[in-house]
């Protein structure tokens, strides 16, 4: 038997099959790309999401010799659908990184206060929550605002299926309207917002089995009629399942376009420590557990000036070109101030208006000092957040890590020594889909436990330890890196 996961992301959708014991039998992945009708407005078709679906796991489940037995599905967070009573899309999907409801996340946060907004929700207020995004609505467009329910990706997959279009606690807390406490849609929010909670999907546990697909229904997928479906949650908590980030304590860093590090806990971290460096705190896809997160732009910075040596060329691996550049490299600290922001700060300020900076530069600065200060300028930035996650998470000596990032051992090095944290590489590529698998074996009785599955088929690559040396050579440089950090937005 086998496993199929999937994954629908901001940008593209990926479907992974799995064996019983987490090998990768097959995979498959489609892109899309989101629609931008004005500024600030970022939208698509929802039907982008079921065909890039259906084609993902139709080609991955083609060839098998091991026949699907389950298909769970996880998903991006903040992206919703509006729909009609029959569950059929009736405008298109808002996406995440739309940022037209500034005002009114504002609003929202002057009704509530700040404190108490995050000691309900674990989050802070952001126009790319959908809650302000309804508000938006009801005020600019209410016929839409007038829908029968706003769904997650997921939830509209779902109701494509003709099953119920629930939506995990996971994915539930990525609305700004959910007690990630009491596990239910927060009354005090939508009252003060006056919204209907029957708009809203029904929240239950990720792994929930939603049900079995119809012979049409299965026909679309590529898989067996009565194949279960297996109910996944948020990307980030799906990728730390994925990890064996379980247990309260354990650390995940996925190293993507957006770094995001992530602590597991046993009750939500919702202290003033983390609502100062505005993390977000919120429900696992492990039943009764927590994570709590903090992220930064990363891997896009990489990409950025990849991309411009190369220019017509980028298509070619990106593997060869990074090996290049990293034989290239100086010894020693680079000098350089450069950091990642091309698109706005994270954790903890949150200004989208900072753009990234280059500080050192002279006429003899080659490719591979410039390459070096960027992988330097991550490992700062990485260091100040893994503070932030410590001052209100507890000290953490351990991180599970995956992505992009991990291809460059260098990169790497720097992480580990300037965190001073023990880096576990691991050996699975499809970390997220991974996560998916273990809870669609759990659901279907496969594995009598989280625990036991992860104990199959979460395993690690190798091992990158601190090197206090390296740390040494980069205290100056770590120095220049947080006062930059630490001037005030109104004077950068």
């Amino acid at each position: 038997m086998s496993f199929l996961a999937v994954d629908i992301g901001s940008s593209a959708c990926k479907a992974v099959a799995f064996t019983v014991g987490g090998d990768i039998l097959a995979r498959h992945s489609c892109g899309y790309t989101p629609d931008f009708p004005q500024p600030s407005h970022a939208e698509m078709d929802p039907r982008r999401f079921w065909h890039a679906v259906c084609e993902c796991t139709q080609s991955v489940a083609k060839d098998l010799a091991e026949p699907v037995q389950t298909v769970c599905v996880s998903s991006h967070g903040e992206t919703f659908v509006p729909i009609n009573n029959a569950g059929e899309a009736i405008a298109p999907a808002i996406l995440n990184q739309d940022n037209r409801a500034t005002q009114e996340a504002s609003w929202l946060e002057k009704q509530l206060g700040r404190k108490r907004l995050f000691e309900i929700t674990g989050l802070v207020t952001h126009p790319m929550y959908p809650v302000p995004k309804l508000l938006w609505l009801r005020k600019y467009q209410p016929d839409v605002f007038a829908s029968a329910g706003f769904l997650t990706v997921i939830g509209y997959i779902l109701a494509r299926l003709g099953l119920p279009p629930y939506v995990d606690y996971s994915l539930a807390s990525r609305y700004l309207a959910f007690n990630v406490r009491k596990g239910r849609w927060a009354e005090e929010i939508l009252e003060a917002a006056d919204l209907r909670l029957d708009s809203l999907p029904a929240p239950v546990a990720a792994g929930t089995v939603v049900g079995k697909l119809s012979a049409n229904a299965a026909s679309e997928l590529g898989v067996p009629c009565g194949t279960s479906i297996v109910l996944g949650g948020h990307d980030q908590p799906c990728g730390a399942l994925g990890l064996g980030v379980i247990q309260n304590g354990q650390a995940a860093d996925s190293m993507g376009t957006y770094e995001c590090v992530l602590v597991a806990s046993d009750q939500p971290v919702l202290s003033d420590a983390a609502l100062e460096g505005s993390l977000n705190s919120y429900c696992h896809v492990v039943p009764g557990k927590f994570v709590t997160i903090a992220y930064f732009p990363s891997g896009i910075m990489v990409k950025w000036f990849h991309d411009l040596l190369y220019g017509d060329d980028a298509a070619r691996a990106e593997s060869e070109h990074y090996a290049v550049l990293e034989a290239d490299v100086p010894e020693g600290p680079t000098g350089l101030c450069i950091t990642p922001n091309l698109i706005g700060t994270c954790n903890p300020d949150f200004d989208p208006k900072v753009r990234a900076m280059m500080y050192g530069l002279n006429p003899g600065t080659g490719r591979g000092e410039i390459y070096k200060g960027i992988l330097e300028g991550i490992a700062c930035e990485l260091s100040l957040v893994t503070r932030l996650l410590t001052h209100a998470v507890g000290e953490f000596e351990e991180v599970r890590v995956s992505g992009g990032g991990t291809r460059s051992r260098l990169g790497l090095k720097l992480r580990s020594a300037l965190t001073k944290k023990r880096l576990h590489v691991m050996h699975s590529p499809e970390a997220v889909c991974l996560g998916g698998a273990i809870l669609a074996g759990v659901a279907i009785g496969e594995y009598k436990s989280v625990e036991e599955a992860v104990r199959a088929v979460v395993h690690e690559n190798a091992v990158v330890e601190p090197d206090a040396s390296v740390a040494a050579e980069y205290a100056e440089q770590l120095k220049q890196y947080e006062r930059w950090r630490s001037v005030p937005k109104e004077e950068r």
